[in-house]
Parts: C-alpha cells; structure tokens; sequence
C-alpha cells in the first residue's frame, strides 16, 4: 500500500490518501530498459533536426586551381572550395534530418508508471484538496508550494484541466512546471523532485492510466 500526504488549499497536511496500486505500485526493476527506452525516444522527437552545413558543392568560390601542381615548392592544392582551406566547405555536413519515432502507448503508459512508483516510493509525491484559485496569485501559490514541499526542487504540479487562474499562478514560479493529469510522461515525472496532484488529477490519472 502506497500512501502521499495530503493537504489543503491552505498548505496544512489533513492527512494521508492512498494512491492506486494499478499506477503508483508496479515492478520497478525488471523495466528499466524500458524506462530508458521511451526517455531516449522521447527526447529524440524534441529534436527539430533542421541543422545544415554547407558541404563543399553548396560553397561560394572558383573551381579553379590556385596554382600549379609542380614547381611552386607548396603542397598540392585543389579549389578555394576545399575542406581544408579556411571559407571552405565542410567534409562530412550535417543535413536536415527527422528525428521522430514513434512510441507504443502501451511502453510508454508502463515507463510513467514506473516513474510515478519511484516518486510515490520516495515519498515525493503530495496531494492539494480543492486546488482551484478564484483569481491568479503568485503570492499564494508561493506560500502553498513552501508548506508542502520540503526542500527546494523541480516540482511538476498536475491538474485536472486547463483552470487558468491555478496553472497562470504556478507558472510564475521558475521551480514549477504544470501539467494536465491526462498527459503526462515519464521524462517529466523523473526530470521533477516532487509531483503535487489536485485530488481532482489524481482520480483522472487512476482513470486514463490504470488499464
């Protein structure tokens, strides 16, 4: 039975809630190939691939030879295009290239669990009740953070839904990422120091998460 501190809208701990085994308890040894699997792919689709060098076809500058092949005392030489000579093109460019590939939902369903156990395990995950504010406020989203997380640290704040006022709070806070409970990865559970989850986003995330 794994078990996270529970809090109020105020920051004061009410008491403990159980989190759902189907998520927060699964093996965590045997998948970390897994794990690495999916992160790796994961941050591969980040990338925009859109880098090009100029090879030595794409560069300005004559063909023709600099200077004869004997007799001068140099080095032999080609063309001011050569890789070798400085404004010359480059020997092995890089080209645009895609770096997609796709994810199976089923691996990468399994990595999130794997990364929610690890927190829950650690005792790094929390729960707000009835985190929703009436209008946005830096200030207290400040106080709530530093009554419920103990130490200093990436923390992922997972909501429900698109509730302005809470996520344009948090997202003034540099330490704060925000996140929907129906989208979340496993990159960013373990990129963060602590998961804090309305009660709300945590029966979502049992809901999409557990099958």
């Amino acid at each position: 039975m794994v078990k996270a501190k529970k809090f109020n809208i105020q920051g004061e701990m009410i008491g403990e809630v159980e989190l759902p085994l189907s998520v927060f308890d699964v093996d965590v040894n045997s998948p970390k190939v897994l794990l690495h699997e999916v992160i790796t792919m994961y941050l591969g689709n980040q990338r925009q691939g859109t880098v090009q060098k100029k090879n030595r076809a794409m560069t300005q500058g004559s063909t023709r030879k600099l200077f004869k092949q004997k007799g001068t005392g140099n080095a032999r030489v080609g063309t001011r295009r050569s890789p070798i000579r400085v404004g010359g093109g480059r020997a092995f460019p890089m080209f645009p290239k895609d770096w997609y590939r796709p994810i199976p939902r089923s691996k990468k369903r399994m990595a999130l669990k794997v990364a929610l156990t690890d927190r829950a395990r650690e005792g790094r995950i929390f729960v707000i009740e009835n985190l929703k504010f009436d209008q946005a406020s830096t200030k207290q989203a400040k106080d709530i953070l530093s009554k419920v997380s103990p130490e200093r640290g990436r923390v992922l704040l997972v909501t429900d839904g698109h509730h302005l006022p809470t996520v344009r709070s948090f997202n003034n806070l540099p330490e704060v990422v925000t996140d929907r409970a129906d989208s979340l990865n496993a990159y960013e559970v373990l990129k963060s120091s602590y998961i804090i989850l309305s009660d709300e986003a945590l029966k979502k995330v049992e809901e999409v998460f557990s099958k």
